[in-house]
């Protein structure tokens, strides 16, 4: 299962340490200016070796388009595109090949396949999150034109959270640091966390908030293509990711019904966008005094702001030895070598942007073909 998808379906190829990583996206509209600057910024920002706090793997990332655009826009076509690996350091997972590490994909990945690419993982390294950074930003482009944003950031790293309302801060603060938290009191605690997390050759994990907005109601489905559970099935589809919630989420179990209800009442102004036949929109003249539910309702979206959150686990491979089993099953010791990232947030908020905006641009397109 390496595509995603219904109307907009990408396929991913490519390994961590093969010649590159790639990716076929399928379904994209026609006609749409393609920023090809906007798309590498958004690659540099998941690219390894970008600051202190992340993996020393030194990639350029830089994409190659081999089909579907023409003059600066989307023919429709299927869009092929290239990042070709340059700074693969192979031999530094020599003592990996034959021995399981604590909690990583090696165990379950060579049980179902019979064999594994123990260089970085192979197809179950994050490298390959590259292709969604790719098909996200044409994704996000996309819909920047129907008015429509999508902006992450890292909420929580170990014990350092922000407050839970994101909108207590700037997001044109997020970029100014290397941790890519709105805060930047919190995201020096942050990094100086991870920094020393590094130096013991640890690992933490943390909370990626991310928040779409300018979504009109009506895309999702009413049972088993909810719009909650595709973008929970995208989330949890990145490395590491061992939590998803939508609104409150967990935090909603401890309030009553009547807390939680978010009230209807007439908008002041224009309301919430709706979807009308050939994909115009109009004004509802509705809005809601809260937004508990995170903008999703019956698994369909209401027009108001989606808020989700994102728990991401420790990354698994420590510069530390631990106990372990090989192949044989036999008891031995393992040290990872080489070049790792000591905590995920940081380059992973580009990848929940990335998977989100697929998924909603992938349900607008679902939604305007059931319009005509």
């Amino acid at each position: 299962m390496n595509s995603f998808g219904n109307i907009l379906r990408l396929t991913t190829f490519g390994e961590s340490h093969g010649p590159g990583i790639g990716g076929v996206l399928d379904g994209f509209p026609a006609g749409i200016d393609i920023d090809v600057d906007f798309v590498e910024a958004e690659l540099a920002r998941r690219r390894p070796g970008q600051s202190a706090l992340t993996t020393a793997r030194r990639e350029s990332d830089h994409v190659e388009f081999l089909s579907g655009l023409w003059e600066g826009k989307s023919t429709g076509c299927p869009i092929a595109f290239l990042v070709r690996n340059e700074n693969q350091h192979s031999g530094d997972y020599e003592n990996l090949r034959d021995v399981f590490r604590p909690s990583h994909a090696d165990f379950t990945y060579q049980t179902k396949f019979g064999l594994r690419d123990h260089r970085g993982g192979g197809r179950t390294s994050a490298r390959e999150t590259v292709a969604r950074v790719v098909a996200g930003a044409l994704a996000k482009i996309a819909l920047d034109e129907r008015g429509i944003s999508v902006t992450a950031y890292t909420e929580q790293v170990g014990d350092v959270r922000l407050e839970r309302d994101y909108r207590r801060y700037d997001f044109s603060l997020i970029e100014t640091n290397a941790v890519r938290c709105p805060d930047p009191a919190a995201a020096e605690e942050m990094a100086a966390l991870i920094t020393r997390v590094k130096a013991e050759g640890d690992t933490v994990g943390g909370v990626v908030t991310c928040v779409i907005q300018g979504c009109p109601a009506g895309l999702g489905e009413p049972v088993y293509d909810k719009l909650s559970a595709d973008l929970g099935a995208a989330m949890l589809s990145i490395n590491a990711v061992k939590g998803f919630e939508i609104g409150e989420g967990f935090a909603g179990v401890a309030q009553r019904g009547s807390q939680q209800n978010d009230l209807f009442v007439p908008a002041p102004a224009d309301g919430f966008p709706v979807l009308e036949k050939g994909g115009a929109l109009r004004p509802s003249g509705i809005t809601t005094l809260t937004n508990h539910s995170g903008g999703i309702q019956g698994g369909i979206s209401n027009g108001n702001d989606i808020v989700m959150r994102i728990a991401f686990k420790p990354v698994a491979t420590l510069l530390q030895e631990q106990p372990t089993v090989n192949v044989q099953g036999e008891a031995v010791r393992v040290q990872a070598r080489g070049r790792h990232d000591p905590c995920v947030l940081p380059r992973a908020v580009p990848v929940v942007e990335a998977m989100a905006a697929l998924t909603i641009l992938d349900h607008y397109l679902l939604a305007v073909s059931r319009k005509w």
